[in-house]
């Protein structure tokens, strides 16, 4: 358990960190109070919704400027690590703790930053089925968050310092590793200030220059993922699954590509769930035999940012013997290049807003 854990905590960093051969650098910090609602996205945790949840997000940021050709087709985006303390304000939920990696990206003139943080986070007050039955949303200790914001972002107005104001959207969940996982969507008015450690000094932007058209012809992508889940019924246990996916993909360009494949899923928690509601429910007129296996086909689109992507997947599954959240599927993800054929991946794979599971993946491009 503890090595899963583990493994979970440091793969997203692994993206987005790994960078080489940096030349211009600078660094800032800032430090954002935000207050707001828990989105009632689901009825089940109604009950939960008592009060406004508040707390802060302090960000550690390394700027680019350009030293590589990614960074200003990107216009000179940041990345870095973010700490949120987040109080629920709710007795039943408790508070959380999340450490996550970010990426900042600029419009209109730079005064507009949107960023994005993945991550993961402890809830001090997880579901228990004698101490906390209550606690619907968080069926584990540690959750996969994600977080939006958009913000007015001006930097170095006096000697460094600069302020920022905007919203914020954070969201918590383990996907499924363990039941219940209703999870929670906080919206939030956030504001903030920003320090530059440098104390202001300014750094010119290098201009970005003639890029060298990719002209590919359509590649093989050949993916195993696996991970833990669980059904939505409590106590039906944790089981692996596994994920077998071909695809071909065409490069648009230096950003983009499109996929089309095909995913066939082996995934054992449907195994006690087929048996579960064959002996406990017979009104639902399902077979104890029943196969738990799947298959779908999917179109896809890559978003290609150094040696770091990001994926969004929609599938239909054509093979689906026994009906669970419907044939509909949608994957997001990020995948890490090492080299120009292995990759790593981890995703989520949900049925619209009901996730399914997260995916570890390793593939290869031919």
């Amino acid at each position: 358990m503890k090595l899963r854990i583990l493994f979970y905590f440091i793969f997203p960093f692994t993206f987005c960190f790994s960078q080489n051969g940096e030349e211009l650098k600078k660094y800032t910090l800032d430090a954002n109070q935000f207050y707001g609602s828990v989105l009632l996205h689901n009825p089940d945790i109604s009950h939960l919704i008592t009060n406004h949840p508040a707390g802060v997000i302090l960000s550690y940021n390394r700027k680019t400027y350009g030293s590589k050709e990614w960074e200003a087709l990107f216009n000179y985006p940041d990345y870095g690590a973010s700490f949120i303390y987040q109080d629920m304000n709710n007795a039943t939920l408790g508070k959380n703790i999340g450490l996550y990696a970010h990426y900042n990206f600029y419009f209109v003139k730079r005064n507009i930053q949107f960023r994005v943080g993945q991550g993961i986070a402890y809830t001090t007050n997880a579901y228990d089925k004698e101490d906390n039955f209550r606690n619907n949303a968080y069926g584990s200790d540690f959750l996969s968050s994600t977080y939006l914001m958009l913000n007015y972002h001006k930097e170095n107005i006096f000697k460094g310092l600069g302020f920022k104001t905007g919203i914020s959207l954070v969201h918590y969940s383990n996907a499924n590793f363990k039941a219940p996982n209703t999870s929670t969507n906080t919206f939030a008015l956030n504001a903030g200030l920003i320090y530059d450690l440098d104390g202001g000094k300014e750094m010119n932007y290098i201009p970005k220059g003639a890029t060298e058209k990719i002209l590919e012809p359509m590649r093989y992508n050949l993916v195993f993922r696996g991970g833990i889940n669980e059904s939505d019924v409590i106590g039906t246990g944790q089981y692996g699954f596994y994920i077998l996916s071909g695809y071909v993909d065409k490069r648009l360009g230096r950003k983009s590509a499109l996929q089309l494949g095909t995913d066939v899923f082996f995934s054992n928690f449907l195994k006690e769930l087929i048996r579960f509601q064959a002996t406990s429910f017979p009104e639902m007129d399902v077979d104890v035999n029943d196969d738990y296996k799947r298959v779908g086909v999917f179109l896809g689109h890559e978003l290609f940012i150094n040696q770091m992507s990001i994926i969004t997947q929609l599938g239909y599954y054509v093979y689906y013997p026994f009906d669970f959240e419907g044939k509909v599927y949608n994957r997001i993800g990020l995948k890490r290049y090492f080299g120009n054929k292995v990759f790593g991946a981890i995703t989520l794979k949900s049925h619209g807003a009901a996730a399914e599971a997260v995916e570890f993946g390793i593939g290869i491009r031919l």
